[in-house]
């Protein structure tokens, strides 16, 4: 794995899909390698036919890949543990209980991991009850400082603050910018995100001095018909981003 890629020289580093290598390359290109290549557990049929495909996205794009949920999905997080050990991405999303366990199976602290929590309904105050068993039981909610404290306990990197709906979480994302920025710890809104509130919810995060911004931008700029992310849009996005 490569020690200093393109995507941690910049505060915001975009995390985008990609249906194939060659829109992978393209939007690697644009945005001169500031992004993260969302590839999603979900898609593949098992362990090994995800490892063989990632792998090639990873030498096209300097291993700057981040091995996915899907939607969040509790129930793909032990295949994506089971990916990240053996594709050593750059970046893995994990739900709050499978932190550990992906930290343990992939045996170093270069991959940044992020962690999985939701917003609550109260301002400073978080959900992470993300897991495959937690997430269907009574919601366990706690203040956002101690939520990064367990994480960081578990080895992990950054909140994943997910569903966010845009801006209708807005109060409780400033909060948990906050916290972050307090903690030394990175954040990666995610959810609803578009063309159209990218940038305010970048300088949200940026205001309250988070050191590192992750913003998951997904379905928005997915074009419909060939399922390719856009790549007028990604150069959107990445002149936004230097602009910040």
């Amino acid at each position: 794995m490569k020690k200093t890629p393109n995507y941690l020289n910049n505060k915001i580093c975009i995390n985008v899909l990609a249906n194939s290598l060659e829109n992978a390359k393209e939007i690697y290109k644009m945005t001169n390698g500031h992004v993260l290549i969302g590839l999603l557990s979900k898609n593949y049929q098992n362990v090994d036919d995800a490892v063989t495909d990632m792998k090639k996205y990873a030498v096209e794009t300097n291993n700057s890949i981040s091995v996915g949920l899907g939607a969040g999905d509790p129930n793909q997080w032990e295949m994506v543990a089971e990916i990240a050990k053996k594709v050593q991405p750059q970046h893995v999303n994990q739900v709050f209980t499978g932190i550990g366990y992906t930290r343990a199976l992939l045996g170093q602290n270069e991959t940044i991991i992020n962690g999985l929590i939701s917003p609550s309904g109260i301002v400073g105050m978080v959900k992470i009850s993300t897991g495959p068993l937690s997430s269907k039981n009574v919601p366990a909610i706690i203040p956002v400082e101690t939520a990064i404290d367990m994480l960081k306990d578990m080895g992990c990197d950054s909140i994943k603050f997910f569903p966010m709906k845009g801006l209708s979480t807005k109060e409780e994302y400033t909060a948990v910018c906050h916290a972050c920025a307090k903690m030394d710890f990175m954040i990666e809104p995610t959810g609803g995100i578009d063309l159209e509130n990218f940038e305010e919810i970048c300088k949200i995060a940026l205001e309250a001095g988070v050191k590192k911004i992750i913003p998951h931008v997904y379905t928005s700029i997915i074009d419909k018909e060939t399922g390719c992310t856009k790549i007028e849009d990604i150069q959107k996005l990445y002149e936004m981003m230097k602009r910040l």
